[in-house]
């Protein structure tokens, strides 16, 4: 194991005795008042932020609490929080703010903000000023202390703001709790290297750092082993597995790894960045019995000009390449990507440039975002902004050439059978079972409470640009 990346395990085991300490005084607790003291988890952000607050339910339940759904019951309250655009960091804000009211009926509420919002030095002294009644603030180097600053609220009644780590270290062997028993998250890496000029990520996750593959394959064996059928491993750029490590192997040498774990599954990745996308990683995907012919390669641009001003170090011609290449090894690949619209210094020729990507790539789906300026990166400081009126306007344009792409492409998937992990009960339509294809399409059905974590067969009636809807056959 490459020690310079992972935390001392005595690091890890030391949190032991705070988790000790505080089990041993929820007990104390439950006997002799009837209940058990509830923990309550709100996440804000990406996937990597969903795995972690799966290591904060974890701890909590090691520390005697049960899990709650709602706030009102809680009697700790903590908030994963996002710093990777300004409404995600307002939100969260505001729903802090509400937390004052179920302070003031319980004074005895512990309350925690954590991850990238509060990394920034400017968001934590929002905290510290403006949020009284919060308790304890850890940023994202930090998780693994959540036993002790606990410990130390309960027992010295000062706030802890604890102070970021002097190296950002992967923390192994920590709890996990997922709500689902099918569907997992599996962080391999954590950070990023590449600062795009428009990202905030690596001021707030640190630089790469890889787990050891061990450790990778023995948490994914485990889940497989425990019915899970449906697994992300996580990064900020999984294609630059190991390179920070010194590791004697990559990315696509973990999902040949991987693949080998006998089972019914399927392992996918996110996210991807189209400058380490190599051949040999399509060739093991290509290859594999176990890895979805799913590939999810954010784009963010399809101007030469604008992807270099974004630094993203690959040009639309090496993009190309790439998508050729996989769907010559996998011509039944699903292909999805990110597009970012109103960059700093984007013309109406650079806008027209990346609506000409979309229809020569023809991505099944997109994800779409305005630009908006993030405090603390380089885009931020140009002076070209693009007035909100343009983006929006362009923001529309490129909904509408995505759709029309995205129905086409689901159109011949009328009439034919998809296997479908089923989610259960529609959140969207309570008359309908949704699920998700190999290639992550959503798929709506009659089901079955039973169907609910299996795998069913799925006849395709009708198609629409964001869903297949049919029965289960």
């Amino acid at each position: 194991m490459n020690e310079k990346n992972i935390l001392p395990r005595e690091e890890v085991a030391a949190q032991e005795v705070y988790t000790l300490r505080l089990r041993q005084e929820n007990d104390a607790y439950a006997t002799e008042t009837g209940r058990r003291r509830k923990a309550f988890v709100l996440t804000f952000g990406c996937q990597q932020n969903e795995a972690d607050s799966e290591k904060l339910a974890g701890m909590s339940l090691s520390m005697g609490y049960v899990l709650t759904q709602t706030p009102d019951d809680a009697d700790l309250i903590l908030v994963n929080t996002c710093a990777i655009r300004e409404h995600a960091e307002q939100k969260a804000l505001s729903i802090i703010g509400q937390y004052k009211h179920l302070k003031a009926k319980n004074p005895s509420l512990l309350i925690g903000v954590c991850g990238c919002m509060v990394t920034q030095e400017h968001r934590k002294d929002d905290i510290k000023h403006r949020y009284p009644y919060v308790d304890f603030v850890f940023g994202t180097s930090s998780l693994h202390r959540l036993p002790q600053l606990i410990c130390q609220k309960i027992e010295h009644g000062k706030r802890v703001f604890c102070p970021e780590e002097s190296e950002y270290l992967v923390a192994e062997g920590l709890p996990i709790h997922s709500e689902s028993s099918y569907r997992a998250w599996v962080s391999i890496m954590y950070g990023c290297n590449n600062f795009c000029s428009y990202c905030i990520v690596p001021y707030v996750r640190g630089r790469e750092r890889s787990r050891e593959m061990g450790e990778i394959v023995r948490e994914v064996s485990e889940l497989v082993n425990n019915g899970y059928r449906d697994i992300t491993l996580l990064g900020q750029n999984v294609n630059s597995y190991g390179k920070d490590s010194g590791y004697p192997y990559d990315f696509a040498d973990l999902l040949c790894e991987l693949d080998k774990i006998e089972g019914d599954f399927l392992l996918r990745f996110m996210t991807s960045h189209p400058k380490d996308a190599s051949r040999k990683l399509i060739d093991v995907m290509a290859a594999s019995k176990h890895v979805a012919h799913q590939f999810h390669l954010p784009m963010q641009s399809g101007s030469d000009p604008i992807l270099r001003a974004m630094n993203r170090h690959y040009d639309t011609t090496k993009y190309l390449d790439t998508v050729n290449y996989m769907r010559e090894k996998m011509p039944d690949v699903t292909l999805t990507s990110d597009i970012i619209v109103g960059f700093p210094g984007e013309s109406e020729e650079d806008f027209e440039a990346t609506l000409a990507m979309l229809e020569r790539v023809r991505f099944d789906m997109l994800y779409s975002f305005i630009y908006s300026p993030r405090k603390g990166t380089p885009a931020a400081e140009k002076e070209d902004q693009i007035p909100p009126a343009v983006k929006s306007a362009r923001f529309e344009r490129l909904l509408a050439t995505q759709n029309a792409i995205a129905l086409e492409k689901n159109q011949p998937l009328v009439q034919k059978t998809l296997r479908v992990l089923c989610d259960g009960v529609s959140k969207n339509n309570p008359a309908l079972y949704a699920g998700r294809t190999e290639g992550n399409k959503i798929a709506f059905f009659e089901g079955t409470p039973d169907d609910t974590g299996k795998y069913v067969d799925f006849l395709v009636e009708r198609a629409d640009a964001f869903a297949l809807y049919g029965k289960k056959i």
